[in-house]
């Protein structure tokens, strides 16, 4: 047997070359070196066999001279003319262990693999299978191949990072192929053959397949069933996305929607929640062993191709629901493929959440029944969070308002219009206030005030305030003088505190801005003091408003802190806004600004009405309801025409008190006040006349104001409050003031740089008191 081919692997391995071989003996080559047997033997000196001969593995001699194992394989061949010829496969034992590996390595990946592959062509068409495919698919690589996998299994979805499907299954292979990168972990969802009723999830990862010179021939897919902790890392990452979507908001149904977005459709297909309407209305839930109220759907969601099937249940969906509501317990029907579980917190029942799922999905299993309570157990603490929220904002609201004054007090000299826009955040309602007291001599006190914090106590204080501000205002305190004794008394320790819990640490009070001002439609002279609240806004008949130069005094509570007042004549027609800082500030707008939208406003020509200016200043600065409260009070002055005022001074002689008579009736003759009104009056004038000079002193100023009634003042030097005291029977004197507080309206006293002054207000159709000259009174 002579060798007559010699190929290149064949010198690189025995490290001959072909002119050193070719038509020698091959027993001169392979020969063993241990046993000396060579291959003729093998081919019966004529070569005969048509068989394979294994001859193994066998020490052979290098050209070097060294022995080298190797494994030779001999075929023979066919061939025509010159007899029997033989081809001898000789490999070394390295290359020998490694063919074995590889051929045990692809038997494996065939037969005995867990891992699924499928190999695509250029197309996306299968082309092979391993036999981890047809036990798991129950599919045979006949029924495959050349066919697309959206054709094999039309269930089948591709799954995105946020539990939505695509039904492009080969659009990874097609990526593959188009860029040469492997693509990694993609989530596959779909039935099979052998399991038509679950659903299974597979990660598939692919990667292109080239021939030896380099060109793509294919791409293969590297599958593994992932179901169960595909399962378990959904339902973690549900939990986990739990907290940071249900309840972001105050609003309970916000709060169910947030459930409903979050379980449809990774958890559930379609989602409905039902709240008790007394839940809704901010009420207690009922508790047990009372009558179940209606429920109200205040969320659904669905997936968009299960919203008809849904429907289709809505029977179904409600006896569920309804049986849930009266065992208060998680309730399965698994015909319709529901589960409800009822919203409970705190020991009450608020209503009930219905998951559904629709075939081939699997019914909801223990594991996903105490999943899904999870889920609406945080829901239902949300839930009622929002429910109480929403009861003390009613509640807070409610108090605001009864506290604030339905209507305003309209005296002479001025035009009101005003706005209370409460906050509509989750901050609940603030404590901003305003208010218009009538005082005497036809003057009017303004006020608008802000208290930190929200809620009731913040309700609570305002009220508390408003009251003090009013009893204060009555006294006729100049407005330096009421905020620095407002002041007193919220930073005084032993005042009133809001509530009685242990945690309220501060009284809401401390902190409190104030303005107060005093308007004299006489004088139009206004005079005005604030507390750390911003200051006003004053518009002039055909000029600019401006910020009035106001100084700012500290908040309410600090003590200690002087506050000052400022005078300023008002010309006719002017009008005056004062606000708190919800109406001109907010997160997106500075103070400044809005502060210059509010004089830009009241600066527009062809100023109408007063409500109309008070509509448009809102609807420029609060177009949408304010994050926090917002209180605007606006007011147009104007002067008392003069002939309605009359002023005289009166010498400090007892002899002049029948001339202040006369100068008084005179001017009421001119007004044409009433005989009974003027009876009244002019015996008014001479009491407080005669005490005036009597007790009193110069500088003695009689002055009579024509508004809605009669208005009477008598000023003197004095600084002596006069007081009602009991006459006795045999007292010749000391029922004049009596006599005063009875025939008027009110009367009292108020004190100026100069002394005092003694006013009353006498109606122009007075009663009638008979016999009240002869009763025993109280009198100076």
């Amino acid at each position: 047997m002579r060798i007559i081919g010699w190929s290149a692997e064949a010198e690189a391995l025995f490290g001959y070359g072909p002119s050193e071989v070719l038509g020698r003996r091959a027993d001169d080559i392979v020969t063993d070196t241990v046993t000396g047997a060579g291959l003729s033997a093998a081919s019966g000196g004529s070569g005969t066999t048509d068989e394979t001969t294994p001859y193994g593995i066998r020490s052979v001699r290098h050209r070097d001279g060294r022995p080298m194992p190797v494994a030779l394989t001999l075929d023979q061949l066919s061939h025509g003319t010159g007899g029997a010829a033989w081809l001898l496969v000789a490999m070394g034992l390295d290359l020998l262990r490694q063919r074995a590996i590889d051929r045990a390595m692809l038997d494996g990946l065939h037969r005995q693999s867990p891992v699924q592959l499928v190999v695509y062509d250029t197309d996306a068409r299968v082309r092979w299978i391993n036999k981890a495919i047809e036990r798991q698919f129950g599919v045979t690589s006949d029924e495959v191949v050349g066919r697309f996998v959206h054709d094999i299994l039309p269930e089948g979805v591709l799954l995105t990072e946020d539990g939505h499907s695509v039904k492009d299954v080969e659009r990874p292979i097609f990526e593959v192929l188009r860029t040469g990168e492997p693509v990694i972990d993609v989530r596959y969802r779909s039935t099979t053959r052998l399991d038509p009723h679950h659903e299974h999830v597979w990660s598939l990862s692919y990667f292109l397949l080239r021939d030896d010179t380099g060109r793509p021939v294919g791409v293969c897919e590297a599958g593994l069933d992932i179901t169960d902790r595909y399962v378990v890392r959904q339902r973690l990452a549900l939990l986990s996305r739990a907290g940071g979507s249900i309840g972001r908001t105050l609003d309970m149904r916000e709060t169910a929607q947030g459930l409903a977005r979050l379980a449809v459709p990774e958890f559930a297909d379609a989602v409905t929640v039902d709240l008790l309407e007394p839940v809704l209305d901010g009420q207690e839930p009922p508790r047990d062993g009372s009558p179940t109220p209606e429920l109200r759907q205040v969320a659904r969601y669905a997936r968009d191709e299960v919203s008809g099937a849904v429907g289709d249940i809505a029977d179904a969906l409600n006896a569920v629901r309804l049986r849930c509501l009266a065992e208060g317990a998680p309730v399965t029907d698994l015909a319709a493929g529901a589960l409800a579980v009822p919203l409970s917190a705190r020991g009450a029942l608020l209503g009930t959440a219905v998951f559904v799922r629709t075939a081939p999905r699997d019914p909801f299993d223990t594991e996903e029944t105490a999943l899904a309570g999870e889920l609406v157990s945080r829901t239902a603490v949300c839930v009622d969070n929002a429910r109480r929220y929403a009861h003390e904002h009613a509640t807070a609201l409610t108090l605001q308002r009864e506290l604030l004054p339905r209507r305003l007090a309209r005296p002479a000299g001025v035009e009101l219009a005003h706005r209370y826009l409460p906050a509509a955040g989750p901050v609940g309602v603030g404590g901003d206030w305003y208010d218009v007291i009538p005082l005497s001599g036809a003057r009017v006190g303004l006020v608008v005030g802000d208290v930190a914090g929200r809620g009731l106590g913040a309700a609570a204080t305002m009220g508390r305030l408003r009251t003090t501000v009013a009893a204060l205002a009555a006294l006729d305190l100049p407005p330096d003088e009421l905020l620095a004794r407002l002041d007193d008394l919220v930073a005084r320790p032993c005042a009133p505190r809001l509530t009685d819990t242990e945690d309220d640490d501060e009284d809401q009070a401390l902190g409190v801005t104030c303005l107060y001002a005093v308007y004299d439609p006489v004088s139009r002279m206004c005079v005005m003091a604030r507390a750390g609240h911003p200051p006003p806004v004053l518009a002039v008949p055909g000029g600019p408003a401006e910020t009035m130069a106001v100084p700012a005094g500290p908040p309410l509570g600090l003590g200690g802190l002087p506050f000052e007042s400022v005078s300023l004549e008002l010309p006719e027609g002017s009008t005056l806004a004062l606000f708190t800082d919800g109406l001109v500030e907010s997160r997106t707008r500075d103070i400044d600004i809005g502060t210059g939208v509010l004089c830009d406003t009241l600066t527009a020509p062809g100023a109408g009405p007063l409500e109309e200016t008070c509509d448009a200043v809102v609807g420029g600065l609060v177009p949408q309801p304010p994050e926090d409260d917002a209180a605007l009070l606006l007011v147009r002055v104007h002067a008392l025409p003069e002939h309605l005022v009359a002023t005289w001074g009166i010498p400090a002689d007892p002899g002049e008190v029948a001339h202040a008579r006369s100068l008084a009736c005179g001017r009421l003759a001119d007004w044409e006040v009433p005989d009974e009104a003027a009876f009244v009056v002019e015996l008014v004038v001479s009491e407080l006349v005669t005490n005036a000079i009597r007790y009193g002193g110069a500088p003695v100023q009689l002055r009579l104001i024509r508004e809605r009634g009669l208005i009477v003042e008598v000023s003197d030097g004095g600084h002596t409050s006069p007081h009602l005291r009991r006459a006795a029977m045999e007292d010749e004197g000391g029922r004049g003031l009596f006599l005063v507080a009875q025939l008027t309206d009110s009367w009292g006293t108020r004190y100026t740089p100069a002394g005092k002054t003694i006013w009353t207000e006498v109606p122009l159709n007075p009663p009638q008191l008979p016999d009240l000259f002869a009763v025993d009174a109280f009198s100076l």
